[in-house]
């Protein structure tokens, strides 16, 4: 039994005031310790003496992960021809400083002012105005754009290969089904100022409407940044030439096994008969949304209750309230593609929801274009809902760098996009090929809190550079782990 006061012995009576006099000075040593422990903010000093520190330490990863998937190699090769006489930086240093940047939550090129403060660390940064001259140069060569891009897809070939020799589990990009899927999706971006090809979208802004791709990693990972054009914010979303463009660009950054397992899935922008002609020709596997109205509605009508099937979650348990049906045979198709499947999907719509004129008895209809062959009709309904990701990559986009072009004009934006493109993927393969856990899986802001913003002491003894990561912060170990297994791997060249 619990006692609230003193213990009485056999015999004796209790000293209840002196008990009450130690408690209370007991109690006040405690308050004591309190206070101290909590100081009061405005007892804090700041100075400006700390010496040998470095602030966002956990950078030095993306650094080492260029080096290992062979990115500053292939900046340092592309970009060789821009290399200036006597010249103190090299064209691929500078804009490998602003890729890691921009993974580290810069949004402008004068973030890069992070990276400048240590170049023990991170190495000789340029300045702005060097910087400003290097964009404004890349911008006026029509060859800077296919180099820069020529400079990722050297990386993710030496990145996939070091994968495989490194036996890394759950990593790649096949997602879950073994195909390499690849979503292409339009953002709309504002311009708070006049640039050029800004110009009013359907959303009543102003700004651009880029075009955006990315590789899926599944459930298990995250994903790359293949390929992305700018055009004005009144642009069509569903362009059949401009997806064409992006497939071509999409092509140049796979090897040749991710190209024969191609899966593009998009939403009912990219359904149009020139988009699907050509991935046909090419023999390219697709999911595109098919927008549900005219004979598609009818033909919803004439579907026999027993052909709805049960669709499923992602742990393939069936979906309560959501069914999938195939429309193939109900449609006239022969405009399109052959051997092109139509698959719908009805839902019973979430309390509040608002029914569209499409939709039927009372059930939220969705359909997709497919030319897969499965006979399993809820796998293909929930491989093609998982295009969804697709707008987590575009909104982890703009939360590094994409939310604002920074540049008056078209070409210097379009330079901006690719490094934001290559932003993503440095930091997807850091996530594949050294991290584990939830910072695998983790969106760039986690990553940036844990792991890119810890601070370090920076030491130099004898011939040795030491950082020494501040031993309290709560993922050091992460750190380190991620250090011990990219230093295991061997830097081409």
């Amino acid at each position: 039994m619990t006692r609230h006061g003193p213990e009485i012995g056999e015999g004796a009576s209790p000293n209840w005031d002196s008990w009450i006099i130690k408690k209370q000075k007991t109690q006040s040593k405690e308050d004591t310790l309190r206070v101290k422990r909590n100081p009061k903010r405005s007892d804090l000093r700041v100075t400006d003496d700390g010496q040998g520190l470095v602030s966002h330490a956990g950078v030095d990863l993306l650094y080492r992960t260029a080096a290992v998937t062979g990115l500053e190699d292939a900046l340092r090769t592309r970009l060789a021809p821009f290399v200036k006489p006597r010249s103190l930086h090299h064209p691929g240093k500078i804009i490998l400083d602003l890729v890691v940047m921009l993974a580290a939550g810069g949004d402008c090129p004068t973030d890069v002012g992070m990276l400048r403060h240590h170049g023990g660390v991170f190495g000789i940064v340029a300045s702005d105005p060097t910087i400003s001259r290097l964009i404004t140069e890349l911008a006026g060569d029509p060859s800077a754009l296919r180099l820069l891009r020529a400079a990722r897809a050297d990386s993710r070939r030496q990145a996939n290969q070091t994968l495989r020799l490194v036996n890394r589990p759950d990593t790649g990009g096949t997602g879950e089904t073994g195909e390499v899927i690849v979503d292409i999706d339009a953002s709309l971006i504002t311009a708070h100022s006049e640039k050029q090809d800004a110009a009013p979208n359907y959303k009543r802004g102003f700004g651009f409407h880029p075009l955006l791709a990315y590789l899926d990693h599944g459930q298990d990972g995250t994903g790359e940044g293949l390929a992305g054009i700018i055009r004005a914010g009144n642009a069509n979303a569903g362009k059949a030439s401009d997806h064409v463009d992006v497939l071509g660009l999409i092509v140049e950054q796979l090897d040749e096994v991710e190209q024969k397992n191609l899966v593009l899935r998009t939403d009912t922008a990219a359904s149009n008969h020139e988009f699907l002609r050509v991935l046909s020709e090419r023999g390219f596997g697709y999911s595109v949304g098919f927008a549900a109205r005219g004979p598609v509605a009818r033909a919803i009508e004439q579907v026999p209750a027993s052909a709805w099937i049960p669709a499923v979650d992602a742990d393939d348990q069936p979906r309560d309230g959501a069914w999938v049906a195939e429309l193939t045979d109900l449609l006239e198709l022969d405009a399109w593609p052959t051997r092109m499947r139509v698959i719908a999907r009805k839902e019973r719509p979430h309390p509040g929801a608002q029914l569209r004129l499409t939709d039927v008895d009372g059930h939220r209809i969705t359909c997709f274009a497919t030319n897969h062959t499965s006979t399993s009709l809820p796998e293909l309904e929930l491989r093609h809902r998982r295009r969804a990701r697709c707008e987590d990559r575009i909104r982890n986009a703009k939360d590094t760098g994409l939310h604002n072009l920074p540049y008056h004009g078209v070409a210097a934006n379009q330079i901006w996009i690719e490094l934001v493109l290559t932003a993503q993927t440095l930091t997807a393969h850091l996530q594949q090929l050294a991290l584990d856990g939830p910072h695998k899986v983790a969106e760039p802001k986690r990553l940036r809190l844990h792991l890119f913003s810890v601070a370090a002491r920076y030491v130099r003894t004898g011939r040795k550079r030491i950082l020494r990561i501040d031993q309290n912060w709560p993922w050091t170990d992460a750190i380190l782990a991620a250090v011990t297994r990219l230093n295991a791997i061997r830097a081409p060249g």
